[in-house]
């Protein structure tokens, strides 16, 4: 298996005819890549790592059309998008995400909304079953398209959004963040790219939401003490490592998604939205580069975590163990660390300004 290229790993996975047969492919892959990341992380491990996750769920949501067109269902009766959240999303997953999804479906003339919900709550159940299957965890916050609110015809979704853009509380404005990350990773394009202008035209004609958006953006803080010390885990099997996920990787993607959707942008993926704030003036060349940086940083130790099987589902705790802070990796995380207290900063003032030049 060490000797399959990516070309052949994919192959594998779309010739795939049940869930089971992908879950080998996938435990062979996920040795593969764990060998590799035990040496100098790189920017391609990790587009090939979320290349093979895509392939995974393209394929799993596949073979969930063929088994309800098998038992007399038919073929979807509108268009639909499935969509990934979270590190999904962005492109960020690591060897042992969870599940982060959610469903998006046309209207129909022909079929009733009963009919439509039924198949695809059936649908969502095959999916949501091939991928347990294949070892993803669900998300610990039901954000997952087997729960009714996230799946939903495209209108459904803009009168849920706009529910929560006029009631922002702390829970609607969490839900809103993880909207802005939605990627479609099968099916109707166009119905995702309705719903993602949808969500920025509306910040742009309510600029005072931004407000809200950035209370909950900064929650977490960048784990760094004062005097440049690492704030590490003090009880527990984890004590002495460090949360680099809430401690450094979540911030960081927090900031950079709020400047993203005050600029318009509709990228998901973090690094092409600096590329993007750099490349529509919006920050300096010097300042973007040194985000990217950081940004790098934080997504190589998140991919160095332990990780382990649970009930035969990857999963991993997010932090570096004690041993495996070492002088050299002090360094880096610190490097980064102060990078993103100047990013959560510069996010501060930025949406400040822009609030108040909206009202003048």
């Amino acid at each position: 298996m060490n000797h399959l290229s990516m070309e052949r790993i994919l192959e594998r996975i779309y010739q795939s005819e049940q869930f089971e047969e992908m879950r080998i492919t996938r435990d062979q892959v996920h040795e593969m890549f764990r060998e590799h990341l035990l040496f100098p992380y790189t920017s391609e491990l990790g587009q090939q790592i979320n290349q093979v996750h895509d392939a995974l769920i393209q394929r799993t949501t596949q073979i969930a059309e063929h088994l309800l067109e098998d038992e007399g269902f038919g073929k979807p009766p509108v268009a639909y998008a499935f969509i990934l959240l979270g590190s999904g999303g962005r492109r960020e997953q690591t060897l042992w995400s969870d599940q982060d999804n959610g469903l998006i479906y046309g209207e129909s003339e022909t079929h009733t909304q009963d009919e439509l919900d039924l198949y695809f709550d059936m649908l969502a159940s095959y999916i949501i079953r091939g991928l347990d299957v294949l070892g993803y965890p669900p998300c610990e916050g039901n954000v997952i398209s087997s729960n009714p609110q996230w799946r939903k015809s495209l209108q459904g979704y803009k009168d849920m959004m706009i529910g929560w853009f006029k009631e922002p509380d702390w829970e609607n404005v969490r839900y809103l963040l993880i909207l802005a990350d939605m990627r479609c990773i099968y099916g109707s394009e166009l119905l995702v790219m309705k719903l993602k202008q949808s969500f920025l035209d509306y910040v742009q004609e309510h600029p005072g939401l931004l407000k809200y958006l950035l209370s909950n953006t900064l929650h977490h803080k960048i784990s760094l003490g004062i005097f440049s010390h690492l704030i590490t885990e003090r009880y527990g099997e984890d004590a002495g490592g460090f949360d680099i996920k809430y401690g450094a990787y979540i911030p960081i993607v927090n900031g950079i998604r709020l400047l993203a959707i005050q600029a318009g942008i509709l990228a998901t993926s973090t690094i092409e939205r600096i590329r993007q704030l750099k490349v529509k003036g919006i920050v300096s060349e010097e300042l973007a580069n040194e985000w990217e940086m950081a940004f790098s940083i934080a997504l190589k130790l998140r991919d160095s975590t332990p990780f382990q099987l649970d009930e035969e589902k990857y999963t991993t705790r997010g932090k570096l163990t004690a041993d495996q802070l070492n002088k050299e990796i002090r360094m880096q995380l610190k490097q980064c660390l102060r990078t993103g207290i100047q990013l959560q900063k510069y996010v501060g003032k930025s949406i400040g300004s822009h609030i108040e030049r909206e009202k003048g």
